[in-house]
């Protein structure tokens, strides 16, 4: 199983986020509905696991399959993008510019939040029989993650909110471990090993991912917890978000391209960013799921 050099790496994440700018916007949309709603699954799988056996760790081993099928469809995640797409544009990609890496950042944030909401119904439909009784033992523990995700962080005021950036930011130090580590490879079972592992690590531990939090705390809502709208986005998803940005870039992209960027080879094949509305082909599909 051959891996790519850090140098070639840096080629391969540069291109990818350059890839990601050049779609159009009914693509980007749908690329990010189906990331976020596959992601919600894969959250509603897990919490299912944990709580049906008593063993969170199996649901933390679990959660990763829904990770990386979004990711080997070629769907997109906001916190992937956060990594990527800056790349690009401190390369100097052609097309990439500050203003097209904000439409694609807001145009992923959309898709995410209508994908992951999408879900979060019909699973509130599931948890309680399309709402005529009260929530299944799984539906319970969906809501109390919100509670204690939000109210639980207002409790401890400017502390619970510098906890809370801070497991923003670890999140997306791991998961864009995961998105950067399978580009090292073009093997499929590297591929998944590679997102595999940071991926678990960071939902056992409790880090907060802002696409996942889209799904649990409307989920929540939906299910009647005791915590509110607002409650949900001051103290979660608006600092998760930040955080998530700052992860991702600070620990993950920043370092490899400041480190490897001199020694890139410009002569290298990689794959090109692809016209707005242009279908890619499997290989850069591959490329730059994500």
């Amino acid at each position: 199983m051959t891996a790519v050099t850090p140098t070639q790496l840096v080629d391969r994440l540069t291109a990818a986020g350059a890839a990601k700018v050049g779609y159009s916007t009914g693509t980007t949309l749908l690329r990010a509905v189906m990331g976020g709603a596959i992601l919600a699954l894969a959250a509603a799988f897990a919490v299912t696991v944990s709580t049906q056996t008593g063993q969170p760790l199996l649901g933390a081993l679990l959660f990763p399959v829904g990770f990386i099928m979004l990711y080997l469809m070629g769907f997109d995640l906001l916190t992937g993008v956060f990594t990527l797409v800056p790349l690009a544009w401190i390369a100097r990609r052609p097309g990439v510019t500050l203003s097209s890496m904000l439409r694609n950042w807001g145009l992923v944030f959309l898709g995410n939040l209508i994908g992951a909401v999408a879900v979060a119904v019909l699973m509130a439909i599931y948890f309680t029989y399309g709402f005529s009784s009260e929530p299944s033992a799984v539906g319970q523990a969906i809501g109390e993650i919100g509670h204690g995700r939000t109210v639980g962080y207002a409790d401890h005021g400017a502390a619970g909110m510098l906890t809370l950036f801070v497991r923003g930011v670890l999140c997306n130090w791991m998961v864009s471990t995961g998105v950067v580590a399978a580009f090292l490879t073009d093997n499929l079972l590297g591929k998944i090993v590679a997102m595999w592992m940071p991926v678990m690590l960071f939902f056992y531990m409790g880090f907060e991912h802002s696409i996942v939090n889209m799904f649990l705390f409307p989920s929540g809502l939906l299910l009647g917890a005791d915590f509110t709208l607002m409650d949900y986005l001051i103290w979660n998803e608006i600092p998760t978000v930040v955080g998530n940005l700052v992860g991702g870039l600070t620990f993950v992209g920043l370092p490899l391209y400041f480190a490897h960027r001199a020694r890139t080879n410009s002569s290298a094949p990689t794959p090109e960013a692809p016209r707005a509305g242009a279908i890619p082909t499997p290989a850069l599909a591959a490329g730059t799921a994500r």
